[in-house]
């Protein structure tokens, strides 16, 4: 067990506040967690995360090991796109889970990363170690992993702050007029669907998605989604509030079409970021998967 100490000079600021601007933890919520857990002390005493410091107090946090991962390696192929001590960057394949959750305990990502890896971060707890963002189950590409906690903070803060960009490639039914925009919307929980999101009034969180056309084909648009927030489902959501939905997507497209994809035709084309101990400049990059570079051989001969 590790502990960090700090001194609290400025007053009247919240605990939980405090912490979170000193990054021991990917996120406020998580620092929360750890004050709930009593892995947090003033001057030796628990406190609640809204607790207000005074100046000359000694805040102590015990930052436990990683419990042991009870999820099984699965020796599953993975296109490696890069690899350090640090990091893993990835393509993945569409299909694929991101991490175990209730009724998938095997054939994820994690469950190949523990196989691949000797360590990942355990900052996300036990089902999602490394794991720093996901990519929907359907969704296909560039995604990095981290393989200690320091790594993880730093990509988690560069998500947050934008210094990380990613851009991904969909194809979308009809035809987009502007050449490019700009799509705001707050994301939360569909009000009748509790597995869908939607765009909302109420209890969102805000979102924001920059697309670019790359291609017309009248009926469908090949389009380039630039992320600038990251929420669940955020481009699929955001293009069918726009009248414009995936290719595929059997969550928020309707519209039916002739082609043979499993899933939304959503591929994480680029990913840039910024080694977390290096701070080296990085560009990874993942070509279309087969599936939708045969939607688009189709779309060009019939254009």
């Amino acid at each position: 067990m590790e502990k960090k100490e700090f001194k609290v000079v400025e007053e009247n600021e919240r605990l939980d506040v405090f912490l979170t601007k000193r990054k021991i933890s990917i996120s406020r919520a998580h620092v929360q967690k750890l004050i709930a857990d009593g892995q947090v002390k003033v001057d030796g005493k628990i406190k609640k995360a809204n607790y207000r410091l005074r100046a000359g107090e000694y805040v102590e946090v015990e930052i436990l090991p990683p419990k042991v991962v009870d999820i099984l390696a699965e020796n599953i192929p993975l296109d490696v796109l890069y690899e350090d001590e640090h990091i893993i960057v990835i393509n993945k394949a569409r299909g694929m889970v991101v991490h175990p959750a209730t009724g998938v305990y095997s054939g994820t990502l994690v469950n190949a990363l523990l196989a691949h890896c000797k360590d990942l971060s355990g900052i996300n707890g036990e089902i999602r170690p490394g794991i720093v963002h996901r990519l929907d189950k359907d969704t296909s590409g560039v995604m990095i992993a981290a393989k200690d906690d320091v790594s993880h903070l730093d990509l988690a803060e560069q998500i947050k702050s934008k210094t990380a960009h990613r851009q991904y490639l969909a194809i979308v039914h009809g035809n987009i007029k502007e050449d490019e925009g700009i799509i705001h919307g707050d994301i939360g929980r569909h009000l009748t669907d509790r597995k869908k999101m939607a765009i909302v009034q109420e209890n969102g969180k805000p979102a924001t998605t920059k697309f670019k056309v790359i291609e017309r084909f009248g009926q469908y648009t090949l389009v380039e989604c630039t992320l600038l927030t990251g929420r669940t489902h955020q481009i699929r959501v955001h293009m069918t509030y726009i009248g414009h939905p995936l290719v595929g997507d059997p969550k928020y497209g309707k519209m039916k079409s002739p082609f043979n994809i499993c899933g939304q035709a959503l591929h994480s084309e680029n990913l840039i970021v910024y080694h977390p101990i290096t701070k080296e400049k990085m560009f990874f990059s993942a070509a279309l998967p087969e599936d939708m570079e045969k939607i688009l051989r189709t779309l060009r001969r019939h254009r």
